[in-house]
């Protein structure tokens, strides 16, 4: 559905590196990794009825690894500090923290410590607005139920 329309092989290269990214679930030391969801995301089937079981399953699956936090952010509230689009926190090996900030279109990396600061705390009252992880796996497989 996207617009403009990608071409073949852009799709191929972006699938190829989502699929890379995925073995930072196999790395060792484990990483750890957390994550906050609407709710609406979870109930958007996309890909149709399978393809969202699928989807819900695996989030399910990765949820309960040990190095893993997965937390859903109700619609039920009124609002939250998470609205104005997604955001990833990352810190490196040696300990550099950024954050990777998107918007439509547009993104922007973040090094400078009072920038990353700023994400951050964003995300600590983001994740005590949220249900927590073992609220959250338990709406999850709420979920599947309904499917």
């Amino acid at each position: 559905m996207r617009r403009p329309l990608l071409d073949e092989a852009t799709a191929e290269q972006r699938v190829s590196a989502r699929l890379a990214r995925q073995e930072i679930f196999a790395r060792s030391p484990l990483p750890t990794l957390s994550f906050v969801i609407e709710e609406a995301v979870l109930r958007r089937p996309l890909g149709g009825a399978s393809t969202h079981r699928g989807q819900l399953e695996h989030i399910l699956l990765h949820g309960q690894r040990r190095n893993v936090e997965l937390q859903i952010m109700p619609t039920s509230g009124d609002e939250h500090c998470g609205l104005g689009g997604p955001f990833t926190l990352i810190e490196t090996s040696d300990g550099q923290r950024m954050a990777y900030v998107e918007v439509q279109r547009t993104s922007r990396l973040y090094s400078e410590r009072e920038e990353v600061r700023d994400v951050e705390e964003q995300y600590g009252i983001l994740r005590a607005q949220a249900l927590t992880p073992r609220e959250s796996m338990a709406f999850v497989e709420g979920l599947l139920g309904e499917r």
